[in-house]
């Protein structure tokens, strides 16, 4: 379903050098399949779900998914691929706070440009446990309760591929485990691919499937 080749992305830093962060020959993930990406702060996890987002242009390389190249989308077909098919769970959250968590769910479908489904919006909120907490803002949620909100709104496209930055980074103890496996369950459930980044190793060893960036980034290996 995706497929990387000779995926390549750097950056300038401020004196004018080119910083690599990417170099990568080789990445596939199968439709449906669950794997954890794992690797050290400023290895480049986020710029590899960015780039395969579309919110990040590559400097060269394949990027196919389903059989297209969206490498080489233009800005508006890159919208409309990244709106259709990519769920996205940030670890700050990114909800709007004028926006209740219903809302938050619906502006998921809204970017997809779809109909609103408020039915599938409040089974989604159902789903991660907050049927009595649809009409909360945000500033009157739990840190806990706003990544539950999150993870329905990335599932409300009903997408083929969900990547999750540190979905717990920002989460108290008691519920890291909690906002995992709903990532899960619900990926299971809706046949959807995940790519999940992660510092804990706890957290990986429930992975069948469980990728080091130094092993696939040859950035990461000179």
């Amino acid at each position: 379903m995706l497929v990387l080749r000779d995926v390549k992305k750097h950056y300038r830093e401020p004196n004018g050098h080119d910083l690599p962060v990417l170099d990568i020959p080789s990445f596939t993930i199968a439709a449906g399949e669950q794997v954890v990406l794992v690797g050290k702060s400023g290895g480049g996890k986020t710029t590899l779900l960015h780039v395969i987002a579309g919110i990040t242009r590559v400097d060269s390389g394949v990027i196919e998914f389903d059989g297209r190249d969206i490498a080489k989308l233009s800005e508006p077909a890159l919208d409309r691929y990244r709106a259709s098919r990519i769920g996205y769970v940030f670890q700050t959250f990114n909800l709007l706070p004028a926006f209740n968590a219903l809302e938050n769910v619906e502006l998921g479908m809204a970017f997809a440009k779809g109909p609103k489904d408020s039915a599938h919006a409040k089974k989604l909120l159902d789903r991660v446990g907050l049927t009595q907490r649809w009409s909360h803002k945000p500033s009157a949620m739990s840190v806990g309760e706003q990544q539950r909100v999150a993870v329905a709104r990335a599932l409300a496209n009903r997408p083929k591929l969900l990547l999750a930055d540190e979905p717990t980074a920002n989460v108290d103890p008691g519920n890291q485990q909690r906002i995992i496996d709903l990532i899960r369950q619900s990926c299971e459930a809706d046949k959807i691919a995940l790519l999940m980044v992660t510092h804990s190793m706890e957290v990986a060893g429930q992975f069948s499937r469980v990728e080091r960036l130094e092993e696939i980034n040859r950035v990461s290996q000179a």
